[in-house]
């Protein structure tokens, strides 16, 4: 198949029904030769042929509105032209550097650890992981393992840290680990503050955050039957569990707890990170300091992968080769990643995140009257709709998997995520326009108040 010349994108548009035939051609040869693990082109079934910004065409010349944007990977778009030419004038230099200092890796470092609270800069130090945000989790466990010579691990109900073996141990979802007997060791899980469906079936007006007391108690009682352990790991909002922020109260109380109690806190940022909630890191809006950051997918914010974790100094405890990787020396994505972060303060992209994050709150909120919506939340740019049966409160995957279908077909490519996939997810690109939001919401508006079940 001839690549189409690329053409500038402005407006979603679908000319024939989906898969057209020069995608179902594509999703068919992969069917036959990829594995079985593949996910997006079963929901959305299209092959991409060219991108621009917030849009993407298909081979068969339909043109979508690109609220997936790479899972929140393509911070800034698709081929920023800035980030495209930092790209290119490094490929000319070095690609690849292992773990060598080199003078486009010291930019990249200084220019993530500037993004950081003022009061972590300088004594914040940095370890780059192999290039997916599974693998700085495992990093991260595995350095608050050695720090503190403790071994247990707490989590949260609804989370997910990757699938790979110890991250898949500590993330929520059952239906994978059940095929992977003899996970990881010493993983306790514990509710998340999901006030929507609180796991302790509690109200907001009366619960007082029991959340936090339940572990509070259970990591305080002798004969609570956890031992003390090495850190919790947490995501500030939990993205594939279905867009759940966690409340202030639970977040500032879980970082009291874990300090008196000498355990440390991580932070799982990879889909929150680099700017997606309006700060650069989630937990600056909880106004706490984590001990460990995890970080990963928006880093080079064009798809150059880079992973890596931030933490105190303190716990830089672990010898050489402690963890490694083979390509945590991607030149380019150093590139793109300290060109992304000069971009980002440039042209107030964490203000354009807050104000189009308002705007997509004006237009979503008022959804909350339909009743199949059990709830519209989100921060920033990330946002989810949780649908559910009015009669019987279930979740309702099917009605979200139909809500992604007739979005897709009027030209608006979203995602699902959260308890049966019955949350609408959008993850837009942070520089995205008011038009462009205007036009996917009235979208993805109609697609769920026009097709109840």
């Amino acid at each position: 198949m001839a690549p189409l010349v690329q053409r500038t994108m402005t407006e979603p548009r679908v000319d024939c029904d989906l898969p057209g035939p020069r995608s179902a051609e594509l999703l068919a040869r992969q069917g036959r030769r990829e594995s079985n693990a593949r996910t997006y082109p079963r929901h959305l079934p299209i092959a991409p042929a060219e991108a621009s910004g917030s849009f993407v065409r298909d081979v068969d010349g339909n043109v979508f509105i690109d609220f997936l944007a790479g899972a929140g990977v393509l911070s800034l778009g698709h081929n920023h032209p800035e980030l495209v030419r930092s790209v290119v004038a490094q490929l000319g230099l070095l690609t690849h550097g292992l773990d060598f200092p080199t003078p486009i890796k010291d930019d990249f470092v200084e220019a993530q650890l500037s993004m950081l609270p003022a009061g972590m800069r300088d004594r914040t130090k940095v370890h780059f992981c192999g290039p997916t945000g599974a693998n700085a989790v495992e990093a991260a466990v595995k350095l608050c393992k050695i720090a503190t010579g403790r071994g247990d691990i707490v989590t949260f109900q609804g989370g997910f840290h990757g699938s790979t073996h110890a991250a898949m141990a500590l993330s929520g979802l059952v239906a994978p680990k059940t095929a992977v007997p003899n996970g990881m060791p010493g993983t306790h899980f514990f509710p998340f503050s999901y006030c929507a469906r609180c796991p302790l079936d509690l109200s907001p007006a009366t619960c007082d955050t029991n959340c936090a007391t339940y572990l509070e108690r259970s990591l305080t009682d002798g004969n609570g039957g956890i031992p003390l352990p090495a850190a919790v790991i947490l995501e500030p909002i939990q993205g594939e569990g279905g867009v759940v922020p966690a409340t202030a109260d639970f977040v500032r109380r879980l970082r009291t707890i874990t300090r008196e109690l000498g355990i440390l806190l991580i932070v799982d940022e990879v889909q929150t990170g680099c700017g997606r909630t309006g700060t650069w890191f989630a937990f600056e809006q909880y106004d706490i300091e984590p001990d460990v950051i995890v970080a990963s997918k928006a880093l080079s914010g064009i798809g150059t992968p880079i992973a890596l974790i931030l933490y105190d100094e303190k716990l830089d405890t672990w010898a050489s080769g402690a963890h490694i990787g083979t390509f945590r020396g991607n030149q380019l994505a150093f590139a793109a990643g300290a060109e992304a972060v000069r971009i980002v303060r440039r042209d107030d992209v964490l203000g354009n995140v807050r104000r189009r994050g308002a705007q997509i709150s004006a237009r979503l909120t008022p959804l909350m009257a339909d009743p199949w919506v059990r709830e519209v939340r989100g921060r920033g740019l990330m946002w989810g709709i949780e649908l559910a049966d009015p009669e019987t409160g279930r979740p309702a995957g099917d009605f979200a998997g139909a809500v992604q279908s007739r979005a897709l077909r009027r030209g608006l490519i979203i995602e699902r995520g959260g308890r049966d996939d019955c949350v609408v997810r959008i993850l837009p690109p942070l520089n995205v326009t008011a038009d462009v939001v205007d036009t996917a919401c009235s979208i993805l508006v109609d697609a769920i108040e026009t097709g109840h079940p």
